[in-house]
């Protein structure tokens, strides 16, 4: 009976956060549009399209068979209160799985899905070409949002991340899933999570398009929370295929992969991420190689983790899960760095002070200090130990930032 008791009391608890956390970010609205400079943002997504209720096209929690790409404005600099403009749809792709037809030899895709494919991936390169020849740095950086964000949320947070950066610097992609709505249990957390499941083919093939882009000196990934598994998944996919076909991400301009309150199980997260590259009898070329040097370039992994995100202290409860990768706090849980692996210098992990706001699970873009220090590794290419970073080393690769 007691334990009982105890299961409710967490669960009406875990209510009231996924209630909470799936309060917007902002309905607050900027100055009128045409006094406040934009920040263009390029979005690629697979949310089906739908209207607002003045009638202008937005995307929204459901899921669409077609990836769609295009540009969006955003007025206003701040998450909280930037206002969203009238997304413009570029291009879209055939609905996916990609038909396929029968021939004498066996089954191969329908040439002419495979021509309005080639016909989508050359409108968005010529978009993304055009975008990065316009900017000062050459470089793209692709944001993947969490749980219960819409189109909005997704592309407000990709703004205030360039804005960060430096707007007229860098190429920015909101990469868009399925999340947001309300079926489900829990807040449609469970519909949100097989959502991103859903959504994970089209984003190897968005990062695959996106890694050739013509002029494209470096990329970046920033993912949050739901974010880093479809993320994961998706890199762990491309990874395998860049190793065995003997192209090393290197090759594919690949630079920090940023994981901010990751909402993974720690043993998932580490066996997606390096299990590809640890594994002795994988193909390499068209056979294993063991003993192969790979040249990962500047392909690095930070991961941003804070035991006071309430957040992923219920999802911990929901799954049973031993810990969260969001929660690898190794200042306050010093057992905690048993648990991680040896990176050969391939991965950092930041434990942040606290969390910021009610539930602690948005700190990525709340808390100055962990935008400083994102904006100090991808746009001034700070190492990990620069005095510039602010950093405290408990044992390497775990380091301590303080909000003060």
């Amino acid at each position: 009976m007691a334990r009982c008791r105890e299961f409710l009391s967490r669960l009406s608890g875990a209510l009231a956060l996924a209630f909470i956390a799936q309060l917007p970010i902002s309905s607050a609205r900027a100055a009128p549009e045409s006094t406040v400079e934009p920040v263009e943002v390029f979005f690629i997504t697979n949310r089906a399209p739908e209207s607002q209720q003045d009638g202008r096209p937005t995307y929204g929690a459901e899921r669409s068979h077609s990836m769609a790409f295009g540009v969006v404005p955003v007025f206003g600099r701040d998450a909280e209160t930037a206002v969203v403009g009238t997304p413009v749809e570029l291009g879209r792709f055939p609905e996916s799985p990609y038909e396929l037809e029968r021939t004498k030899g066996g089954v191969r895709r329908a040439p002419s899905v495979v021509l309005r494919h080639k016909i989508a991936e050359s409108q968005i390169l010529k978009k993304l070409a055009q975008s990065v020849a316009a900017s000062g740095r050459k470089e793209i950086v692709v944001f993947v949002h969490g749980y219960n964000n819409s189109f909005d949320d997704a592309v407000k947070s990709a703004a205030q991340l360039c804005s960060d950066f430096g707007p007229r610097d860098f190429t920015c992609i909101a990469l868009t899933w399925p999340a947001g709505g309300s079926k489900g249990a829990f807040f449609g957390y469970n519909v949100d999570r097989e959502s991103g499941e859903f959504s994970v083919s089209d984003v190897i093939k968005a990062l695959r398009i996106v890694s050739a882009t013509p002029g494209l000196r470096e990329w970046h990934f920033i993912a949050h929370s739901r974010g880093t598994d479809v993320l994961s998944s998706a890199l762990k996919d491309l990874s395998i295929e860049s190793y065995v076909s003997d192209t090393p991400m290197s090759k594919r301009k690949a630079g920090n992969i940023i994981f901010a309150a990751p909402d993974m199980d720690l043993d998932v997260a580490f066996s997606r991420l390096f299990a590809p590259v640890s594994d002795p009898d994988l193909l390499h070329g068209r056979k294993s190689a063991p003993d192969v040097i790979l040249n990962p370039g500047r392909l690095h992994l930070t991961v941003y983790a804070s035991d006071g995100d309430k957040a992923l202290g219920l999802s911990e409860f929901l799954y049973g899960s031993q810990l969260r990768l969001g929660r690898l706090d190794a200042h306050s849980n010093p057992d905690a760095m048993r648990l991680a692996p040896h990176f050969a210098d391939l991965a950092d992990f930041i434990s942040v002070e606290g969390g910021e706001g009610l539930i602690g699970h948005s700190y990525f873009l709340s808390n100055p200090r962990v935008r400083e220090d994102m904006t100090a590794l991808v746009r001034d290419h700070k190492s990990v130990d620069s005095p510039e970073r602010l950093l405290t080393e408990i044992r390497r690769p775990f380091w301590y930032l303080s909000n003060h």
